[in-house]
């Protein structure tokens, strides 16, 4: 007896995690993935923490195949390099989905093995292009972050909190939610942004107001461009 086709063959996915703290922009992406045939997600949440201890739970054959991970959350600690190297070496590739992260931040990633990086204003052909690449063992970086990485230029040297407070404040946050976001008080948010003003005075680029500080975020791989 012949079987018909389509009948008594499982169809092959490719199993999917997504970590976003917000949950509009996780909901969308797990959207933009269920629709594509031969992808599935299996588990989607905040943190890479949360990520980390759901995975240790789960048997390796039936673990995610894919990471699609944010960088920065807007409150707690950006991802930790060693955390995704570990990632990496355990078989899960990763593809970073992010629109804050500092110049730095990618290279270390880049370092730890990830498989590419796009932004979240890239457009939805873009990233799942980005996803398909990955998963076939590809790198997806686009020219714009290339440049933005391969080179400082005159981009000054900001601590971590420093970055944090320029990254949040110039994505459109008050000072009162900046200061809430990196568990600091206000005067202390105010004090980081006065020195990254300072430092970018120091290299000849004059930033007072919030736009110019957008921009300059924008120009130094901070924050996503308008969208292309």
């Amino acid at each position: 007896m012949t079987t018909p086709p389509g009948q008594g063959v499982r169809r092959y996915e490719w199993r999917i995690a997504i970590v976003e703290d917000h949950m509009l922009q996780r909901r969308r992406t797990e959207e933009l993935v269920g629709m594509q045939p031969g992808l599935r997600v299996v588990w989607g949440g905040a943190t890479l923490p949360e990520y980390v201890d759901w995975v240790a739970t789960v048997p390796e054959p039936q673990r995610p195949q894919l990471l699609i991970l944010d960088l920065m959350v807007e409150r707690g600690p950006s991802v930790d390099p060693d955390v995704v190297r570990s990632i990496t070496r355990s078989g899960t590739r990763v593809l970073v989905l992010s629109a804050m992260a500092s110049p730095e931040l990618v290279r270390k990633v880049l370092r730890a093995g990830i498989g590419g990086i796009a932004g979240k204003r890239d457009s939805e052909e873009d990233i799942v292009a980005a996803i398909w690449t990955v998963l076939g063992r590809g790198q997806w970086l686009t020219p714009e972050l290339a440049s933005v990485i391969a080179g400082d230029g005159d981009r000054p040297q900001l601590s971590d909190q420093e970055e944090r407070a320029l990254v949040l404040y110039a994505s459109g946050l008050t000072l009162d939610a900046v200061a809430e976001a990196i568990g600091v008080q206000k005067d202390t948010a105010k004090k980081y942004l006065s020195r990254v003003k300072a430092k970018y005075a120091a290299a000849g680029r004059d930033v007072r107001t919030k736009i110019d500080l957008n921009q300059a975020a924008q120009r130094d791989g901070y924050l996503d461009g308008p969208s292309r």
